[in-house]
């Protein structure tokens, strides 16, 4: 799946522009982003696609050198779930 990224969004749409898969995390404070948003069209649930949504997210926040608070309830799962990525949270 291609994912397009935005400043504060990752997503992928589908060749008619549908959007299938989608993170967002606006900057809420200096050098702090919120994981607010992460969704899947049901079609592609199961298949890993929000695991991958996270690990760009991720990714991003250490290449720019941003920290993240995680609102979204698949976002904070899936820190619990990968605690070698917790110096990213911040409470």
């Amino acid at each position: 799946m291609q994912l397009t990224h935005e400043k504060y969004r990752i997503y992928a749409r589908s060749a008619e522009g549908k959007v299938l898969a989608e993170v967002t995390f606006p900057l809420v404070s200096s050098g702090v982003v919120n994981i607010n948003h992460t969704f899947v069209d049901d079609a592609l649930r199961g298949q890993g696609i929000a695991d991958e949504l996270l690990r760009a997210v991720v990714a991003q926040l250490h290449e720019q050198n941003l920290h993240a608070r995680a609102s979204c309830p698949y976002a904070k799962a899936w820190f619990d779930r990968h605690p070698e990525q917790e110096e990213l949270l911040i409470p």
